[in-house]
């Protein structure tokens, strides 16, 4: 499951309507704006992409000395907006709407086994990209998970 932890949290973003409704894309991106790059630098604000950031297998485990029995898996979340308060709305509303998606989740979902084990937040410095121009940041997600 642990390499496709990314989908949890894109399901969980597109849970808030109140969220969604903030994007002039209606939608959370997967991996990038998925159109040619001269387009995509012009994307409108403001807009969120949840990216996939890697993982490694912990240790491994007596049933197996190949690999162990979890998974540490990097989930980003680039968050980029007209202006510095509206970025910090946003960010706020995605901590929080991932967290609570994560604790109400219903066990008979079929995607329960996505949501990670457990999980370190972070989040990059606040930047400014003068050439789009917008300000963005990127929340970051340490995520245990099981490989299977």
């Amino acid at each position: 499951m642990s390499l496709k932890t990314d989908i949890i949290f894109v399901r969980a973003l597109r849970s808030n309507d109140e969220l969604m409704e903030q994007l002039p894309a209606g939608d959370v991106y997967n991996t990038t704006i998925a159109m040619p790059e001269q387009d995509a630098e012009n994307a409108p604000l403001p807009y969120i992409i949840v990216t996939y950031d890697g993982m490694q297998n912990l240790d491994t485990d007596k049933d197996s000395p190949f690999e162990g029995d979890t998974d540490r898996v990097q989930i980003g979340i680039e968050v980029a907006s007209e202006s510095r308060p509206q970025l910090a709305t946003l960010t706020e509303q995605i901590r929080t709407t991932v967290r609570e998606f994560f604790e109400n989740l219903d066990s008979s979902d079929e995607d329960y086994d996505l949501v990670p084990l457990d999980v370190d937040f972070s989040a990059q410095a606040v930047q400014y990209d003068e050439w789009k121009p917008c300000y963005w940041q990127v929340l970051q997600y340490q995520c245990d998970t099981n490989p299977d």
